[in-house]
């Protein structure tokens, strides 16, 4: 996909971080601009912003985990602007430890806003740009853990290695129809992003029951680090380039740091030789 100008997009999680950088990177090619996020007050104020430096918007509440929802973000889309042409399947959380200390709850919201939210994306949008038999593009956000052996959530890596699975089998299957529609994994190491923030959006029904226990020393210094890495990290802004100069490339990976490019190499070599990753 090469041209952008007043072609139309559908960006989810995009009243902040990676979406946010996103919507606003679209608003700047000229495109038409649906903002899908269930945290109301910052999506509207996403929306004002995006308004004011002249972009075309329309805000949509939706909680991507239920298909419902993203089915009624299709329709408003289409009410509103008639297609859609650019798919950002963005909207991600983190929470949980280990396999084992990883509660239900954990699980099952992650894999609700992480992985089923991309599904039911995909499920609701992709007839329609078949149909339109339009040059368009599909953006899936994984993350650098969704090519690396290990992270401490295992909720969010498994989620992320999902993604890039999803994003293959989509890419061949698109492919084989020769549809005119390209499809990129957007994988970014470290990013300043709240995402470990995002128990704010947590539903009732799907939060831990308060446990009584402080974290360890060893649990705050982990988390104190992660914060530091995600502060430390890239803008939004500049993910959002990156994604879109892999856009235009038509780029299946689109990778934001080559510092991890060894440790990549490093497990796949592994899993050729049957060895050990990590």
């Amino acid at each position: 996909m090469q041209e952008f100008k007043d072609k139309v997009a559908v960006v989810t999680g995009a009243a902040s971080g990676i979406g946010r950088g996103l919507a606003a990177r679209c608003v700047k090619e000229g495109m038409r601009v649906v903002l899908a996020d269930v945290e109301d007050v910052a999506l509207r104020q996403a929306a004002e912003e995006l308004r004011a430096a002249g972009g075309r918007v329309l805000a949509v509440h939706t909680d991507v985990s239920k298909a419902k929802g993203v089915a009624s973000l299709a329709r408003q889309t289409l009410d509103t602007f008639g297609a859609v042409h650019l798919l950002c399947n963005n909207a991600g959380v983190v929470a949980g430890g280990s396999m084992w200390e990883s509660t239900l709850a954990d699980w099952e919201w992650v894999m609700g806003v992480n992985l089923w939210g991309a599904i039911h994306g995909l499920r609701a949008f992709v007839p329609i740009m078949l149909a339109q038999k339009a040059e368009g593009h599909i953006v899936n956000t994984a993350s650098i853990t969704g090519l690396l052996p290990y992270y401490p959530s295992a909720p969010y890596q498994v989620t992320k290695h999902a993604i890039v699975a999803l994003s293959e089998h989509l890419y061949h299957s698109l492919q084989e129809q020769n549809a005119p529609i390209g499809v990129s994994v957007l994988c970014p190491g470290w990013v300043n992003t709240r995402i470990v923030e995002a128990g704010r959006n947590r539903p009732p029904e799907l939060r831990n029951p308060p446990s009584g226990e402080r974290p360890t020393p060893e649990q705050q210094a982990a988390f104190l680090e992660t914060v530091r890495a995600l502060q430390g990290g890239m803008s939004p802004e500049t993910v959002a380039d990156l994604a879109f100069a892999g856009i235009r490339e038509g780029r299946l990976y689109i990778l934001t740091d080559a510092e991890h490019l060894p440790a990549i190499r490093a497990r796949m070599e592994g899993i050729l030789q049957g060895q050990k990753i990590g």
